[in-house]
């Protein structure tokens, strides 16, 4: 550790204590024990710096599995800082041990809106050559407020579904001012990452919080998408009776296949004991909808922002408010009806749990980490699009992850290969 960097990293960082850098390092320990993919890339990253001089900055939930990237990319040969992509998903001792490491870091758990704000900023003030987003809000203070940074960045990745509608969009209205990888798109990502990671990891935040049986009960899921059926295949696992509501016809009838009931938000409003939203978009769950809830039914949020479950019309129906339990807000309604909302409608996987597995967040992030050396190597190649991870990254990380599990499949012979490339094999 090159005891310049870190001392600076403890002087620029606004952070809780760094006194809790011990905890923080033990929960990065354990972390990287389960990653064997971004340990494969480390250690090719120390040998090669393939980063060296570049300063990375990055929008992400900072807990351990985040940690350990941001560690490799220092491996990596880069100046790493970072900030919050939400105000309840930091884990103050992680963030610590980070600092420790010479990260600059700006981030709190529970910081205020305007603190998320000026700490993003921050982290844009340390003129970053490219960034990591997790959903899209850093790219978005540079198009809005940084148009002439923005122009001398390089590029970069994110991470989430949200981010790249919010990508895309600005690519469409020719606003993007430089290349972003969509690493969400990659195959890598979303088969494993948003169908296992966030099955299991939304499930593990609601089970902590509530401390409540799942089987019997009624689970609504909002959305379908590889988020929904993870969430959905879960708790059928569990017990739970599924009912899925959809904008999209194609997914509502792949949940029919599956064996689940689809049906509006306004009927099944009215059978929930648990809703889920995994949507990215707003008002999910509204007013029309809470008015006809079931005493005691329970609100969680698995989208990127707290805006799937509309917080204002919870708070205009209730009475009365109050936290019951940690994570846990109780909305009492008028004619005596209890709502409960779970981690403030924010991401509950993160905000009231520690994410998705180890190993699944290997991937994603090995998937990252190879992606912005591609967007960086590549630039002058580059358009100011949303581009998809190139196979070839997608089948590396396939392999290297079979690899560390002692995994061999099969390879096409050369006979075979020539029948698949051939119109006419007979």
């Amino acid at each position: 550790m090159n005891a310049l960097l870190k001392t600076d990293a403890s002087r620029l960082s606004i952070i809780k204590d760094l006194s809790l850098a011990p905890d923080g390092f033990k929960k990065l320990e354990w972390v990287s024990n389960n990653m064997p993919v971004l340990n494969k890339l480390r250690e090719e990253f120390a040998e090669k710096k393939p980063l060296a001089g570049k300063t990375i900055a990055c929008c992400l939930h900072l807990e351990a599995k985040t940690g350990y990237l941001l560690q490799t990319l220092q491996v990596a040969g880069a100046r790493v800082t970072a900030c919050a992509s939400n105000p309840l998903s930091t884990q103050d001792d992680v963030v610590a041990a980070l600092v420790e490491s010479g990260i600059t870091v700006f981030a709190l758990h529970g910081e205020s809106p305007e603190e998320y704000q000026r700490y993003l900023e921050l982290t844009l003030d340390t003129c970053p050559d490219a960034l990591i987003d997790d959903g899209a809000d850093m790219v978005t203070t540079l198009i809005k407020q940084r148009p002439e940074q923005a122009q001398n960045l390089i590029g970069g990745c994110e991470e989430t579904t949200t981010g790249i509608i919010r990508l895309k969009s600005m690519e469409k209205d020719r606003a993007l001012p430089f290349p972003m990888m969509a690493v969400n798109d990659a195959y890598m990502k979303y088969l494993f990452d948003n169908r296992y990671g966030t099955g299991q990891s939304v499930w593990d935040g609601i089970n902590r919080s509530t401390n409540l049986v799942v089987a019997g009960k009624n689970v609504v899921v909002a959305g379908y998408g590889w988020c929904g059926k993870g969430v959905s295949m879960r708790a059928l696992g569990m017990g739970a009776r599924i009912i899925i509501t959809e904008i999209d016809p194609i997914k509502a009838n792949e949940a029919i296949m599956d064996g689940f009931e689809v049906m509006p938000m306004s009927t099944a409003a009215t059978l929930g004991d648990i809703f889920i939203t995994v949507t990215g978009n707003i008002n999910v769950i509204r007013k029309e909808h809470m008015a006809v809830m079931k005493d005691k039914a329970i609100m969680a949020n698995a989208g990127h922002f707290d805006v799937e479950i509309n917080k204002n019309d919870l708070a205009a129906l209730a009475v009365s408010r109050r936290i019951v339990r940690n994570n846990i807000e109780e909305f009492k309604l008028a004619d005596g009806r209890r709502l409960y909302l779970l981690a403030e409608g924010r991401l509950v996987n993160l905000a009231a749990g520690d994410g998705h597995p180890a190993e699944v967040m290997d991937l994603s992030f090995s998937l990252q980490a190879l992606s912005l050396l591609y967007v960086i190597e590549n630039r002058s190649r580059l358009e100011n699009k949303v581009y998809n991870v190139p196979d070839s990254i997608d089948q590396r990380v396939a392999s290297l992850r079979l690899e560390a599990e002692g995994v061999r499949i099969d390879e096409l012979s050369p006979e075979q290969e020539k029948y698949l490339a051939s119109w006419d094999p007979y």
